[in-house]
């Protein structure tokens, strides 16, 4: 039986937006949910909300996916370090959708720095 404290946690969704629309986007979940901004800049931006992040994607930039954190991480590939200190890789499952396998945090993530 799986209990609760066994499953693999979503960190992030990422959904496509446009580089034209991204700042729009961006105050339109702002303005209208509480949650709180940890990085933006020209090609992406991550919200934090309650219970999940929420990534807006240019996708030529960045693929639109889930992300999850799973111990099993580095079976699914190579894991490369991002500027925010987490390790993931990005893979396809079976219908093509691409998903971020993410390592778990070895220490408190801190925000991305903006550039």
């Amino acid at each position: 039986m799986t209990t609760e404290e066994s499953l693999d946690q979503i960190d992030h969704i990422a959904i496509p937006v446009t580089a034209e629309t991204l700042d729009g986007t961006v105050e339109f979940y702002l303005k209208n949910f509480n949650c709180s901004t940890l990085y933006r800049d020209n090609t992406w931006a991550f919200l934090r909300f309650g219970n999940i992040k929420l990534a807006f994607v240019v996708p030529d930039q960045h693929p639109p996916h889930v992300a999850f954190v799973s111990a099993r991480a580095e079976e699914f590939g190579e894991l490369k370090l991002h500027r925010d200190g987490t390790r993931s890789v990005y893979i396809n499952d079976p219908a093509k959708n691409t998903i971020e396998i993410m390592a778990p945090y070895t220490s408190p993530v801190p925000a991305p720095k903006e550039e």
